[in-house]
């Protein structure tokens, strides 16, 4: 049995932290929400009073934290409190500079961290399916694995500190691209007469298949566990998308790259939450590209 914090109980947060506890571990939580701080315990996490309340003789303490100013001000505050030999894992998605400044001040303590972020939404969450994406040194990746394989079913270590936020980044990109792409054919299909479900027999079987199509489906019908089934209730708020977007063509200023369809992407979900997809599903910028197709004949 290890002693695990976790900071940060919300959608992604707390049903690791039950994954965790369901894996016999003692688990205790904390989030400036009293909702959130409610749903925990319910779920039978001890819930802590405040960051160092939770940190304090832990083996291993986990973030999973809305942005990068939030996950640095939480180490600086769980650095000072935590035993030594703790390892320092953030699960969260934020930029790679903050990871990298969140990484130094577990290094300055003398501590093993590792930035984590993950892929496969809530319901990866809730099913112990994530991937985590890893960067950090290969010791802290080695005694960290035991851990996020009970909350995922692929951990792979990127490389040094940060790397794990670009690979995250990097993955996201390719998914809200794709999303689109696979909205705009969905679309383009109902114009020509062709249905929902012989575009997706085709597609998902060929050339045209990626996770957008075959897990998210953005239109009802095909795959019946996707948001397009539940009125577009969020496994992926469009707003998280377009925050992961946003991180990517801020990487790809300061690297320098193009990114013409990552900054095009950007665009369209920005445009897709300022018009009403807050709080909505990412699949649903289906609906907002719909009125952009003109009408055929």
């Amino acid at each position: 049995m290890t002693k695990i914090a976790v900071i940060g109980l919300g959608n992604m947060g707390l049903p690791m932290s039950r994954n965790l506890l369901k894996a016999g571990h003692e688990v205790t939580g904390f989030d400036v929400s009293e909702k959130a701080r409610d749903a925990a315990q319910a779920s039978g996490l001890a819930v802590a009073a405040s960051v160092t309340e939770a940190v304090e003789g832990k083996d291993v303490c986990i973030s999973m934290l809305p942005n990068g100013a939030l996950v640095t001000a939480v180490w600086a505050e769980a650095v000072k409190a935590v035993a030594p030999g703790t390892l320092m894992i953030d699960s969260s998605t934020i930029d790679v500079v903050s990871a990298r400044r969140a990484h130094a001040l577990a290094s300055a303590a003398g501590l093993l961290s590792l930035d984590s972020p993950v892929s496969g939404g809530t319901e990866g969450a809730e099913a112990a399916t994530l991937t985590f994406m890893v960067g950090g040194e290969a010791a802290a990746f080695e005694r960290a694995r035991p851990i996020l394989t009970q909350m995922g079913r692929k951990v792979v270590h990127c490389g040094p500190a940060g790397n794990g936020q670009a690979a995250k980044i990097c993955n996201n990109m390719i998914l809200g691209i794709s999303m689109i792409a696979v909205s705009e054919a969905f679309n383009l299909a109902e114009q020509v007469g062709l249905s929902h479900q012989a575009l997706f027999d085709v597609a998902s079987t060929a050339s045209g298949q990626c996770y957008a199509l075959t897990v998210h489906c953005p239109v009802p019908g095909p795959v019946p566990t996707s948001a397009s089934n539940r009125g577009y209730r969020p496994g992926f708020a469009a707003e998280l998308m377009l925050k992961d977007l946003g991180l990517s063509q801020s990487v790809a200023a300061s690297a320098a790259v193009g990114t013409p369809l990552g900054a095009l992407a950007t665009d369209i979900f920005s445009r897709f939450v300022e018009s009403g997809g807050r709080g909505r599903d990412y699949s649903a910028v289906v609906e907002f590209l719909k009125p952009l197709i003109p009408p055929t004949g």
